[in-house]
């Protein structure tokens, strides 16, 4: 352990001290700082029961500290330090490695030696700010009572510390910080109070309990799962609703053991949805799974389409967020109502697209589409455009995303070489994409089986999502089948098509894994299995959002963790 040198204040110095106080928990997390998983359907790993409950032939690694994502530690410092809005600092920190479709996937969430700089400047920058700030400071610090600066200053460490670490400091972290508080005159000079509080919000703000959530547990239960500790769990349990830190009645309800009950754990997790911080988790879960992050870059040829002007990219993403809000806000809505939903909200722009009338004063407002053309997000103008070229409609795109994402089918990667679709004017889109990746071209395990049958459907929507019944001067066709529950399963139209995915056991799966992968910070594994089979049968039987997702807060697999050591 590097000692502390009391001569000089250089900031090294302050460094390398409060640094080494919790090197050794630092070299650990940085080493298990993600589970080993295979992308795509879970049962290609090991084997097991499913649920976690019973003995698995293999136990994956996974990690004991998940490291906090760049919007986790935004929202996390700005309720921790309570200010009035996000600081903004890891707008600069070294940028995450893509990882699946979600961005907590804890395998690449690791703390490289440029992020642990990044995290260092971050404290010293803040805890710079909060002390220079008087009302800031108040906000944090126990009140001057005349008590001793000693006792002034384990009771700020505490109750601060307890914030920081979300869970209550034992003695000897307490008698730790103390002890670099008390040294704040001699490295920083000044006021002993203010250099103390600055140096120890420094340490604090790059302590491991800060920047990874803990997650060591108790000793093993059933199936060799480690049952989470109840700070643990509040703490999963809010980074989930809320992105962010337990709140002081969230850790309170800890401390009460509110939450070692299934019907304490549920009250709690159905409270938390009404929180406005889980409306903006929900939506950050469709935005990944959606992938609206392409809505804003999207370039459509101004030739063939003078109404998709550069505003309509934030339209898309707004009106995307609105529809979200309504089916799992104001409908109680799960996979059913997001497959099949007409309900949107447009404005003047969009209006026009949609062919629908506009809504009279105000910027966005609910229509109702046509229930013969339209169906549920996969008929919205966001998705439909998204997956477009800059003329002409993308039904291979669109067929592969409904594979990847709506039915967690399995497709082998493109070729190395893929040609173009041939051009002409004597054909459908359909008609060519037919003729370039049909049957005896790409085989029946590619494009004939499942990804072009899954793409045509859309072929009623051209590039930016507006319905046509012509496509290069001759009618569309939308027909086609689909594997669905052992059986092909003919369709006419879209309509069609997302009322089946809608009904449909794969989906309905699907959607599970990807809460569950959420959820959980990770790769679906095999051991897994049965809680998602279970959440999409509920998911089939119409059971919503919020419902799926308080049934994996009270899950085995939500409230235990497995064992980082090899089995």
């Amino acid at each position: 352990m590097v000692s502390y040198e009391p001569h000089g204040n250089s900031t090294t110095k302050r460094r390398r001290w409060y640094s080494a106080l919790e090197v050794g928990i630092l070299v650990i997390a940085c080493g298990l700082t993600g589970c080993v998983g295979i992308i795509g359907d879970s049962s290609q790993q090991g084997e097991g029961d499913g649920d976690g409950t019973g003995a698995t032939a293999t136990v994956p690694f996974q990690s004991a500290y998940p490291r906090l994502t760049h919007a986790q530690w935004e929202n996390t410092t700005r309720d921790l330090l309570k200010l009035d809005a996000l600081p903004g600092l890891s707008a600069s920190f070294t940028s995450d490695p893509l990882g699946g479709i979600f961005d907590n996937d804890e395998s690449v969430l690791q703390v490289t030696p440029p992020l642990w700089a990044d995290y260092q400047l971050a404290a010293e920058e803040l805890a710079t700010m909060v002390v220079a700030d008087p009302q800031q400071l108040a906000k944090i610090v126990p009140a001057d009572t005349g008590q001793s600066l000693d006792a002034r200053a384990r009771q700020f460490i505490t109750e601060f510390g307890k914030r920081v670490y979300r869970r209550p400091l034992a003695g000897p972290e307490v008698d730790k910080y103390a002890a670099l508080f008390a040294s704040g005159a001699t490295v920083l000079g000044g006021d002993p109070f203010l250099s103390g509080v600055r140096l120890v919000l420094e340490a604090l703000l790059q302590s491991p309990h800060y920047v990874y959530r803990v997650e060591i547990g108790g000793s093993k239960g059933s199936g060799d799962l480690i049952p989470l500790g109840p700070y643990e769990l509040a703490t999963r349990l809010s980074y989930l609703l809320w992105n962010t830190m337990p709140d002081d009645a969230l850790l309170d309800a800890a401390s009460k053991g509110e939450l070692e009950t299934l019907e304490g754990l549920r009250l709690r997790a159905e409270q938390m949805l009404l929180d406005p911080r889980a409306k903006a988790v929900i939506r950050n879960f469709h935005r990944q799974l959606f992938d609206w992050k392409k809505y804003g870059d999207l370039y459509k040829d101004p030739a063939v389409f003078p109404e998709f002007v550069p505003e309509m990219g934030a339209d898309l993403r707004q009106e995307a967020e609105a529809f979200i809000d309504n089916v799992i806000y104001e409908q109680d809505g799960g996979l059913l109502e997001l497959l099949t939903s007409r309900t949107a909200y447009v404005n003047d722009r969009l209006a026009a697209v949609y062919g629908v009338p506009a809504p009279a004063g105000a910027e966005f407002g609910p229509v109702e589409l046509d229930a013969a053309t339209r169906s549920g997000a996969l008929t919205r103008l966001g998705f439909l455009a998204a997956n477009g070229t800059a003329r002409a409609s993308d039904p291979i795109h669109r067929g592969v995303f409904v594979n990847l994402r709506i039915l967690c089918a399995k497709l082998p990667p493109p070729p190395d070489n893929v040609t173009p679709l041939p051009g002409g004017s004597d054909k459908t889109t359909r008609e060519m994409v037919d003729s370039h990746t049909g049957k005896g071209t790409c085989g029946e395990g590619c494009h004939s089986t499942l990804i072009n049958p899954a793409g045509f459907p859309f072929e009623s929507f051209d590039a930016i999502g507006k319905f046509r019944s012509m496509d290069n001067g001759y009618p569309v066709d939308t027909s086609g089948q689909y594997p669905l529950g052992g059986a092909m399963a003919p369709y006419k139209d879209s309509v069609e098509w997302s009322q089946l995915m809608a009904e449909s056991a794969e989906a309905n799966r699907c959607f599970a894994k990807h809460w569950v992968e959420f959820a959980l910070g990770r790769d679906a594994l095999k051991e897994d299995d049965q809680l998602i089979s279970k959440l999409g049968d509920s998911s089939r039987g119409g059971s919503s959002v919020k419902e799926l997702l308080v049934e994996i807060i009270v899950s085995d697999t939500f409230r235990a963790r497995r064992p980082v050591e090899a089995p």
